[in-house]
């Protein structure tokens, strides 16, 4: 964690995100780090899905079509917090931690992660195992700080 804000701060890079399942989690392991203030712009827990609509602009009908747990919704998070935040690197979490409200084609475990950089936005899909809602979350959070990692390289 804090190789990744100094790397931020070496770069000038600023980080923004918006978080569902993750609760805040995210924006809270990095603002533990002294000097986080540096690169961190702005952190949405956006948890319902009249947050995502009313905050991030998500339009009802893709949560209405596919589901707050979704690539397109998860592309919509990213890409709409990118407009508010005007961060270099804007990050967006949407998932199911569990222990209920899984179903057999989204279980408990599933976590979209979207990334963005520039113009380049990665969705990645995740399915943790582990069913214990705390697991789901903080290996959501490591798996996201080594997403970010990478594209701030």
């Amino acid at each position: 964690m804090k190789s990744l804000v100094k790397k931020l701060i070496k770069k000038k890079l600023k980080i923004s995100f918006a978080e569902s399942c993750t609760g805040g989690l995210l924006a809270s392991s990095i603002t533990s780090i002294s000097g986080s203030s540096k690169i961190f712009n702005l952190g949405l827990i956006t948890y319902s899905n009249t947050a995502k609509i009313k905050f991030l602009n998500v339009n009802k009908n893709i949560i209405k079509k596919y589901g707050a747990v979704s690539h397109e919704c998860c592309f919509a998070m990213v890409n709409n917090l990118s407009k508010i935040s005007k961060a270099n690197i804007n990050v967006s979490i949407t998932g199911i931690a569990g222990p209920n409200g899984g179903t057999k084609q989204k279980p408990v475990g599933l976590v979209y992660i979207g990334v963005k950089r520039g113009n380049k936005t990665q969705i990645n899909k995740f399915f943790f195992k582990n069913k214990k809602r705390s697991s789901i979350q903080r290996a959501t959070v490591k798996k996201t700080l080594n997403l970010i990692l990478r594209i701030s390289k």
